[in-house]
């Protein structure tokens, strides 16, 4: 009888074999023209759920693999190696921290309305929460509000960077229900189809230039006189930043090891140019000081941030996110960081190549910088972990 973790590991080295065998090679033309791999994606991922490995993310009950924390994140590391990796297993963001949303705080109604086709991968979602006009590391600044009418609710407001919003069935939107109330009892969370009347899908927003469609996009929108009825209310009324760190929680756990993967696989291409770029008759770049700085320097900082991120991910398993919050701000940093400078040291090894799509370095380069940004800029974290490990020193003074 194979041991289950026997059978995890195999697992692993199967999404493995299938991101490198059957996603790379479509990377060229992902970066030419995202939206022409559509069907292409589809076909990877129905051979995804042949094989078992289909939505890792999720427990068996909703069609997933129903691993652990700890599991998802090495998941998580070996599909981020490329940016169809998550998409091709149906746990991509949005949809992942959104699903989750609905199996914990989810009533039967709008579990069978959304949560069964998104799990199965029909359909798409976006998160709608970050606005153009207040801070994103201040939820408690939100402006979209929530109007309590006659049978539902009616929603005025202004979102971007709502990724994924392009071409998804449904927003999960964030609005201030009660100004009045403490800070982090005034928001809750809104099922909004954007087949709404008042869904107003205004652009998808260019990143360094850049501006791709559908899953990939993110988008501004609109929010103009949404009506929606009482049923549409995820949770409880004020509920909404409660909820909302409950999904940021192990997101960033995700979010790490993705990086990580990120890093490994930008890694992987330094050194088969470091390898092989020649820079003199005798000479290949790898043989420079410099070069060799740039991998060793990788190499290592990779492996203390993956070790990080696991001894976290293994903590907030065994004792919740609560306890382990500052680890949890601490790898978000930490890790976004380590991300970068791989990055950059990957796309300088490249030269002028670098610059270009004709690897995928630049692709990361451009929306992985957002890394330091999202979930909390590092600064935010930074803050948190001083003031926590700050506080016996105070007490003591």
């Amino acid at each position: 009888m194979v041991r289950r973790k026997d059978a995890f590991e195999q697992q692993l080295a199967q999404m493995l074999e299938f991101v490198d065998a059957e996603l790379l090679p479509l990377e060229a033309e992902f970066l030419r023209n995202s939206h022409a791999l559509e069907t292409t994606l589809n076909a990877k991922r129905a051979k995804v759920r042949e094989l078992g490995l289909w939505a890792p993310n999720l427990p068996k009950s909703l069609g997933g693999m129903g691993i652990d924390l700890v599991q998802l994140g090495r998941v998580s590391e070996v599909l981020g190696r490329s940016p169809l990796g998550h998409y091709s297993f149906g746990c991509q963001a949005p949809d992942a921290g959104n699903a989750e949303l609905l199996h914990l705080y989810g009533n039967d109604e709008q579990k069978t309305k959304y949560l069964t086709p998104l799990a199965a991968g029909d359909i798409r979602s976006c998160f709608g929460m970050t606005e153009p006009h207040t801070a994103g590391s201040n939820p408690t600044l939100l402006q979209t509000r929530a109007e309590k009418i006659d049978g539902g609710w009616r929603i005025q407001g202004h979102k971007w960077f709502t990724s994924s919003a392009d071409g998804a069935a449904f927003s999960i939107v964030m609005a201030v229900t009660d100004p009045d109330a403490e800070p982090h009892q005034r928001a809750s969370m809104f099922l909004v189809d954007t087949a709404n009347p008042g869904w107003g899908f205004v652009r998808n927003i260019p990143v360094m230039g850049e501006a791709h469609g559908g899953y990939f996009a993110h988008s501004e929108i609109d929010l103009n006189d949404v009506e929606i009825g009482d049923d549409a209310l995820l949770g409880e009324v004020g509920a909404g930043f409660t909820m909302a760190q409950a999904r940021l929680g192990p997101g960033r756990i995700h979010h790490c090891m993705r990086w990580l993967g990120i890093c490994a696989r930008a890694l992987d291409l330094m050194c088969e140019r470091a390898a092989s770029r020649q820079i003199a008759a005798d000479t290949v770049l790898g043989d420079t000081q410099f070069a060799a700085g740039w991998i060793a320097e990788s190499a290592a900082e990779i492996a203390a941030a993956r070790a990080l991120v696991l001894e976290t991910a293994a903590a907030v398993q065994e004792h919740g996110f609560k306890s382990a919050r500052t680890q949890v701000s601490m790898i978000k940093y930490h890790v976004a960081g380590v991300l970068q400078r791989v990055l950059d040291r990957a796309l300088q090894a490249h030269g002028a190549l670098g610059m270009t799509d004709d690897t995928v370095i630049a692709w990361y380069y451009r929306h992985e910088r957002a890394a330091r940004i999202y979930d909390g800029p590092d600064e935010v974290h930074q803050l948190s972990v001083a003031r926590q490990l700050l506080k016996p020193y105070r007490k003591s003074a």
